[in-house]
């Protein structure tokens, strides 16, 4: 394992991949917001997990979005690579080639839309982690999915060497605290799910992979720092009722559309979002803005 991936705790941001209004990744846009998360405070990045976009990535600029932000932190930060995909022998490609480009980690959701068995899940992740020697955390998002993945089969999974860590974007504390106990320290637990992410973390979650992080760097790592580092349950609390109200906006419609609206409208990229997604509708445009502004983001 590397020194970076034994480093994996608070506020990690699953940044967004900036696009021209063709759909053409900015890459120019891209080394400057990795810059930007680094001198904020950010602690780690996740390139190309679901608000980057990987669904409509080609798998050659799915590995070169990889390989530019792991050039332009160059090592300052730990850098995992978003490598899931519904087919196992996908993942596993795409899994090899992060590790070949330097990746610190690899985070692997699990298996969209066809809806494998929890002993399909367990022997999906396996098949991974034997074949391609990186440390890799599981990501567990059903309502993004439409599978779950069981807190014995994350248990199960935990035996193996290099499985590191598993991001529970299920948002309900007591499972999420209920996984942190039944695993006794064995992998890393990181909350997925803004809103409720401080309480995670001071149930003993590492962190947090988090949206909110791509336009409010600076108050999540503090609010992890917090959470993670000080068990501040007072001091964590009143950081994230300062950004409360941006995490509830910021999923107004299907990630990463509203996400990607509030750091163009933070001046840091352009407008591109790639179909079947679209840009922000109207009708959300202003309590988003005044969510931001209210929270000191934007003026």
């Amino acid at each position: 394992m590397t020194q970076q991936a034994q480093t994996i705790q608070g506020s990690i941001v699953a940044l967004v991949t900036p696009m021209f209004e063709d759909g053409s990744v900015d890459w120019k846009s891209l080394e400057k917001l990795v810059e930007w998360h680094i001198h904020q405070g950010t602690n780690g990045i996740v390139a190309v997990g679901t608000t980057g976009e990987p669904s409509t990535l080609s798998m050659e600029e799915h590995t070169q979005v990889i390989k530019e932000i792991i050039r332009v932190a160059n090592k300052r930060i730990p850098i995992i690579a978003g490598t899931g995909a519904n087919s196992t022998r996908e993942a596993i490609e795409l899994t090899q080639a992060a590790k070949e480009l330097g990746a610190d980690a690899a985070l692997l959701v699990t298996p969209y839309y066809n809806k494998p068995t929890q002993e399909g899940l367990f022997q999906h992740f396996k098949a991974i982690a034997e074949a391609v020697e990186l440390p890799q955390i599981l990501y567990n998002v059903p309502g993004r999915t439409g599978v779950d993945m069981l807190n014995e089969t994350v248990v199960r999974l935990a035996d193996i060497a290099n499985i590191v860590g598993v991001k529970d974007a299920t948002g309900d504390i007591a499972r999420g605290s209920e996984l942190i106990k039944a695993l006794d320290g064995k992998i890393a637990v990181y909350s997925g799910d803004d809103e409720t992410a401080w309480q995670l973390m001071l149930a003993g979650a590492k962190g947090n992979i988090s949206v909110t992080a791509n336009v409010a760097p600076k108050i999540m790592s503090e609010l992890c720092a917090s959470a993670v580092n000080h068990g501040d349950a007072a001091e964590a609390e009143a950081i994230n009722n300062k950004v409360a109200n941006v995490h509830n906006n910021l999923f107004c419609e299907s990630n990463p559309i509203p996400v990607k609206w509030a750091v163009h409208e933070m001046g840091l990229i352009g407008t591109g979002i790639r179909l079947p997604l679209t840009p922000l509708a109207q009708q959300y445009r202003e309590p988003l803005r005044n969510a931001l502004k209210a929270a000191g983001i934007i003026q």
